[in-house]
């Protein structure tokens, strides 16, 4: 699969049920099986909810893009600016909060084009750096940020459910 074949689309109001099912399907299918049920359905409860979904696409500081495949999602993608960010609120850094390929599309560098367009909208906006949490246990995850320029530089917790885990923040220095 080549980049031309990935359409990216924004994501509006109208698109929040399918953001709805992709985030909580992609969820379930990459953390369920590392993860106790009990609290994977705690955090989804709060997390994938119409009302949730629908307040985040219209946050004036985040964007959400799809990544269509013949005219299907097959990933997303979410951007975060200024106050919108989950941690320092840099008005000159890019938060990835969620980069997710469907399991039907996983191995179609799906991700990577979803990653080289969030790097180019920091570039293009003149950012210092770009910056995402990935679960402390996702190493595929974490080797392909690596791959691509990120480095480790702190953690934070997360709770899911009552488990509490530990991501791992790292950047890209884009200056």
């Amino acid at each position: 699969m080549t980049d031309n074949t990935i359409k990216l689309h924004k994501v509006t109001p109208a698109d929040a049920g399918a953001l709805l099912t992709i985030s909580r399907d992609t969820f379930y299918y990459f953390f369920g099986p590392l993860n106790e049920p009990a609290n994977m359905d705690a955090y989804a409860a709060k997390a994938f909810t119409p009302e949730r979904i629908r307040s985040e696409i219209e946050n004036p500081h985040s964007q959400f893009y799809f990544a269509l495949v013949d005219g299907e999602v097959a990933g997303y993608l979410k951007l975060n600016f200024e106050d919108a960010q989950s941690e320092f609120q840099d008005k000159d850094a890019l938060e990835v909060e969620r980069i997710y390929v469907s399991k039907e599309h996983h191995g179609k560098k799906i991700g990577q084009y979803l990653l080289n367009f969030a790097t180019q909208t920091a570039i293009d906006l003149n950012m210092n750096y770009i910056w995402l949490g990935v679960w402390e246990h996702n190493h595929n995850a974490i080797g392909f940020y690596q791959h691509n320029g990120f480095t480790l530089f702190a953690n934070h917790p997360f709770m899911l459910g009552s488990d509490l885990q530990n991501d791992l923040l790292m950047k890209k220095e884009l200056k």
